[in-house]
């Protein structure tokens, strides 16, 4: 299994990113999958959950209404839109397999990308 986060950088507030995770060794389409991320000096925290078709979206109340997670099954790629960036954004961001419920049990998340939010 391997998940292979990218996208992140350094953003202005209000500004935009967006996060891919590349996943391979397993079947993709039949996972739900999950982002979540690490503040410094914070535990994991999770952000947004989707299911095996991309129907179903849930998202942490921190980031409604400002991240987009999707996912293309053909590309066995997981995407998080970030719009309206906070300073409080700040985080290494992990892509999880599992949903909201499940992905910390399953514990398979990469290695990260770094989101940094700063004027």
């Amino acid at each position: 299994v391997q998940l292979v986060e990218s996208g992140g950088g350094l953003a202005q507030p209000g500004g935009s990113l967006r996060l891919s995770c590349a996943a391979s060794g397993f079947f993709f389409r039949s996972e739900a999958m999950t982002w979540a991320r690490q503040a410094p000096g914070k535990g994991l925290e999770w952000v947004s959950s989707i299911s095996t078709d991309g129907s179903i979206t849930v998202y942490a109340d921190s980031v409604k209404g400002r991240f987009t997670i999707s996912r293309d099954n053909a590309k066995n790629t997981l995407y998080l839109q970030m719009n309206s960036l906070k300073f409080e954004d700040t985080a290494l961001y992990y892509c999880a397999r599992g949903g909201v419920t499940t992905w910390r049990e399953i514990g398979s998340w990469g290695q990260g990308t770094q989101v940094t939010v700063s004027s």
